[in-house]
């Protein structure tokens, strides 16, 4: 049984009014279609919309949360060289006498 909706859904727009390179909003993250069709859609449609500009919205932050963590671990290997954990091939480690048993 389908649910009556007693109030209008809003719009997601917070009235910042640019695109990204990709088309999307950068306030609201909807695309073009979603931005000029929203009084066009059915309430299902309208939640839809909302479900996707949410999961844009935490992808993005999640890019971003990544392109932070990059940039601090590049600062600190910069700043300590001596520190730097990136695997290194066995070829170009020195173990002086320490040999693998095979």
């Amino acid at each position: 049984m389908e649910q009556l909706a007693f109030f209008e859904i809003p719009s997601p727009c917070i009235g910042v009014c640019q695109t990204d390179a990709r088309g999307y909003c950068k306030g609201c993250l909807r695309n073009r279609e979603e931005r000029f069709n929203w009084l066009h859609f059915t309430d299902a449609q309208k939640h839809d919309v909302i479900r996707l500009c949410h999961q844009r919205k935490r992808r993005r932050q999640l890019a971003l949360y990544k392109a932070r963590q990059q940039a601090l671990e590049q600062e600190r290997a910069a700043l300590n060289p001596q520190l730097d954990f990136e695997p290194q091939d066995a070829a170009e480690l020195d173990l002086g006498d320490f040999d693998f048993e095979e």
